[in-house]
């Protein structure tokens, strides 16, 4: 491994422990010549994700492409990034738990929808207008009636708990 200040290909683990939710080992490193620490990430490699779009065009999956749409939708909203961080590390999993090499965005925005639905209810309906491409107000202001029927149904089977 490449130190990253001197450029030195030696080093030595000091630290070595699970992270992202197991997915990955987060090792910290000394340079052998600088001292220097340095963290470094191993993941397994993955056969790459081809997404296809609605129109049937492929491009290859992009996680900050759906990084930037999960926060566009929480925009402004009381959400840490360690919680987005945590959405797009399921919705990832659950991705390769298909075993696919070709994905459907819908089925990706499916994902999204039900991962929104959980966190926040405007960053649902945020992310909800676009995806479903809400021709006029009326089906918009139906959809945020059947959230809110939800989120009351939800509440109320809660208190009675």
């Amino acid at each position: 491994m490449k130190c990253p200040y001197c450029g030195h290909e030696e080093d030595k683990v000091v630290d070595s422990r699970s992270s992202k939710e197991g997915q990955a080992v987060r090792r910290r490193r000394e340079c052998l010549k600088c001292e220097k620490r340095f963290t470094t990430y191993e993941y397994v490699e993955t056969v790459p994700l081809t997404i296809i779009k609605n129109d049937q065009r492929r491009e290859p999956y992009d996680r900050q492409k759906l990084m930037n749409g999960i926060l566009s939708a929480c925009k402004k909203r009381p959400i840490s990034m360690d919680k987005i961080e945590a959405v797009i590390d399921r919705i990832e999993n659950q991705i390769q738990k298909l075993s696919k090499t070709e994905v459907p965005s819908k089925e990706i925005g499916g994902l999204v929808m039900t991962e929104l639905y959980q966190l926040d209810d405007v960053a649902y309906v945020r992310f909800a207008s676009v995806y479903r491409k809400f021709k006029d107000k009326g089906e918009f202001i139906t959809e945020v009636k059947e959230l809110a029927a939800k989120t009351d149904t939800q509440h109320s089977r809660e208190r009675s708990r």
